[in-house]
This record gives structure tokens, sequence and C-alpha cells, in this order.
């Protein structure tokens, strides 16, 4: 009996690390994490609605970029893992270049400690369409005795669609495909705002 006990425990307690729905992980090992934790955006929004303020729910684009592509105020916070430099241009990829934000891995434990959690909480990351930036910023917090972190493999605004006439504008999958709630309002209280450094002023 107590065998038996403990054996239904020990599966409840893997229900709820890993959620049975949990998307496969992606053949590309770019986009792969040591954690091996995957969400779909519709997943990641039903772990969120299930589990509420258990779970830390990171929105890991550029500020500047959601302004034009939308935001969710379903995530807990953004804490970019990138940042443009409008100082620094790419010549070969004609934009301003983008550097790794040096405070992310800080940003992440800092937002854990303000929700009141601590490192055993399941951690979601969400980027644009969970490639160049999913699986990279997860990567990043390696070491730090986080528990459970999670890449939301469709990202915010899915993949392209290779059929579409007008081009290859991302409208497949994502959480802006797929009915989940976001609009173009940034929330000021959320929403990373780096620190200006001003010129010091004249006499």
């Amino acid at each position: 009996m107590a065998l038996k006990t403990l054996a239904i425990s020990a599966l409840l307690a893997c229900a709820i690390a890993f959620p049975a729905n949990a998307a496969p992980e992606p053949e590309d090992p770019a986009k792969q994490t040591s954690w091996g934790l995957y969400l779909t955006a519709v997943e990641a929004y039903e772990m969120k609605q299930d589990q509420g303020e258990e779970v830390l729910f990171v929105d890991v684009r550029e500020p500047i970029e959601m302004m034009f592509t939308g935001f969710t105020d379903v995530v807990d916070i953004n804490v970019p893992y990138m940042l443009v430099n409008p100082s620094q241009w790419n010549s070969k990829q004609t934009k301003f270049s983008m550097e790794k934000n040096p405070d992310f891995a800080a940003g992440i434990l800092a937002a854990l400690e303000a929700n009141g959690l601590d490192k055993s909480a399941p951690v979601i990351l969400m980027c644009r369409s969970g490639g160049t930036r999913g699986a990279p910023s997860a990567n990043a917090l390696e070491g730090l005795g986080l528990e459970q972190v999670y890449v939301v493999v469709d990202g915010f605004e899915g993949s392209t669609s290779k059929d579409n006439p007008n081009g290859p504008w991302r409208l497949v999958n994502g959480w802006k495909n797929s009915g989940l709630p976001w609009s173009y309002n940034l929330n000021a209280g959320k929403v990373y705002q780096r620190p200006v450094t001003l010129p010091p002023s004249g006499d």
C-alpha cells in the first residue's frame, strides 16, 4: 500500500513538473535547451492560466520590436535577451546591430524574487518565433540553479507562411495567430526600460 501511494505521488509530481501537453523537442539542435522543456504558445497560455502567479512568464524580445509587432499582458515581465545598439550599424545586414543584454540573467532572478518565487518555479521564455533567441536565452540561464525553464517554440509572431503570395509573413502558429490576447498597447510596468545616460550639462 505504501509503495502504491509513493508511486502515485511520483506520477503526480511528474505531471505537475512536465505538462502532458508539452511540445516535442525541436529537431534543430540550435533550438534545444539543456532543460528539454518546450511549449507552444497555446500551451504557455494554458499553463499560465492554470498555475497563475506560480509561473514566471517572460517576453525576451527587444522593447522597440514590441512597439510594432504587439505585446500580451499575460506575460509577467519583459526582460530582453538582445538589445538594439543604435550606435552600431551592421552594413552586411543593413540594420542596427543587436547585442546581448548583460543584465539578462540578473533580470530573470530579480523578476523571480519580485514575484515571490524561488528557483524551483517554472520560467517560460517567449521570443518572436522561438528560433534565434528562444533556446539561447534559456541556455544563458544555465548554472543559476533554475529547475524548470520552458521555451515557447513558436514564439509571439509564429512561423512564416511559405505559400503566401504577398511574401513571407508570419501567419502560422505563434501567440498572435492562435487567438490569444494581445494588442499594440504596451504595459509600462512590465516592459523593459533601459537606463538613459544624459551628457553632462554645461555651466
